[in-house]
C-alpha cells in the first residue's frame, strides 16, 4: 500500500502568463477591454468561480454561453479542463467557438482518451493548451503538432512541487521546459522529503 500525504494547500487562483498570452478568469470582465485586449495578448481561461458575473459562462457544459463570450471579444477563449470524454470536446468544438481546448488527462482518465482528443482538435484546425499537472502533459504536449503551450506550477504556487518528486519538472533558463530524460513519466516521489507529511 502507498503512503498518503497531507500538504498545506497553495493559495489561489493565480493567472498565468507566458510571452504572448496572458490567461485570465471569466470573473474579471474588465480585462476584455483592458490594454492587453487592444493588443490582442490574451487568452481568456474559463474559470467557473462562484463569484463570477452572472452575465458569463459559469458550468463547464455552457456552450451556448462560451458562444456568447466569444462574439463578446476576439480574445481567444480556451476551456474544457472540466470536460470527461471525447464526446464533451466534439460538442464543445461543434460550438465554433472555442480554439484553444484544455484537455487535462487525469480528467479524461488517462493518456488514450486525452490523445483522441488532441487528434479530434487537429482534425478541426484547433490547438491544445493542457490543464494541469504539467509532470504529465509535457510528455503529451511535446508529442503532438497542435500543442499550444503548457501550463507550469511554479514552485512558488507550491514550495513542495520542486521537492516532493526526485525528477521535479523545472523551467529552462530560456524559460521554456523540457521532459525529463528518465523512463516513463519521471514521476518518481522522493519519499524522505514526503516523511514528515505522512498520515497513514
Amino acid at each position: 500500500m502507498l503512503p498518503v500525504f497531507r500538504f498545506p494547500q497553495p493559495g489561489g487562483p493565480y493567472d498565468i502568463g507566458t510571452v504572448t498570452y496572458h490567461w485570465i478568469d471569466t470573473s474579471r470582465p474588465e480585462i476584455f477591454t483592458s490594454d492587453l485586449a487592444a493588443r490582442r495578448e490574451l487568452m481568456v481561461q474559463i474559470w467557473y468561480p462562484a463569484r463570477a458575473d452572472p452575465a458569463f459562462p459559469r458550468a463547464p457544459d455552457d456552450y451556448a454561453g462560451h458562444t456568447r463570450l466569444a462574439a463578446m471579444s476576439s480574445i481567444p477563449i480556451a476551456t474544457g479542463e472540466n470536460e470527461y470524454t471525447r464526446y464533451g470536446f466534439r460538442d464543445l468544438i461543434k460550438t465554433g467557438a472555442v480554439p484553444i481546448l484544455n484537455a487535462d488527462a487525469k480528467i479524461l482518465g488517462g493518456v488514450t482518451e486525452w490523445v483522441k482528443v488532441a487528434a479530434l482538435a487537429q482534425a478541426h484546425n484547433l490547438v491544445i493548451a493542457p490543464h494541469g499537472s504539467q509532470d504529465i502533459h509535457i510528455h503529451l504536449v511535446s508529442s503532438i503538432s497542435n500543442g499550444l503551450l503548457l501550463e507550469f506550477h511554479r514552485a512558488s504556487t507550491n514550495p513542495m512541487w520542486a521537492k516532493m518528486y526526485h525528477h521535479p519538472l523545472l523551467l529552462n533558463d530560456d524559460g521554456t521546459v523540457s521532459p525529463p530524460e528518465v523512463p516513463g513519466t519521471g514521476i518518481e516521489p522522493n519519499y524522505e522529503v514526503l516523511e514528515p507529511f505522512r498520515i497513514a
